[in-house]
């Protein structure tokens, strides 16, 4: 009875232990996958930053010649036109600072899952924020790419 009984523990304990490692092993294929998904929404957006900064020297210089662009078109609103260029500049900038911010906090070899998904969640929201600011760039700056 007494090797049965120790049999029966030793045989607990090995599928106790098996089972944590299929736990562990699980987990840490989650937070790998998850890890991938950060780093290719990552990698989508990222090409970005160097056209926000092309847009950004585009606006100091129609900021610091709006004379020039109202005697170009002198139907624009220099005041609405100064305003939306200022805004467009600051969403340009705080996209591209955290993006920055983002990419050296970011721990690609982290294990916990539940840090994975929320940096998944993190960079999604900086994607939506990406697309936004790219769709403003595009309708305030497309009046002075002619």
């Amino acid at each position: 009875m007494k090797k049965f009984t120790l049999c029966a523990i030793a045989l607990a304990a090995v599928t106790t232990i098996s089972a944590c490692k299929q736990a562990t092993k699980g987990t840490q294929d989650d937070s790998k996958a998850l890890s991938a998904q950060a780093i290719e929404v990552h990698d989508e957006i990222m090409p970005q930053v160097s056209a926000f900064d092309q847009h950004s020297v585009l606006i100091d210089s129609l900021l610091g010649n709006l004379t020039a662009v109202k005697t170009a078109n002198p139907a624009i609103d220099t005041l609405k036109t100064r305003q939306e260029l200022a805004t467009l500049k600051d969403q340009l900038e705080s996209a591209t600072d955290k993006m920055m911010s983002w990419m050296y906090e970011y721990v690609t070899d982290s294990t916990d899952t539940d840090y994975q998904r929320a940096e998944v969640k993190r960079i999604t929201a900086l994607k939506a924020e990406f697309e936004k600011a790219n769709t403003d760039a595009s309708r305030i700056l497309e009046p002075f790419n002619k």
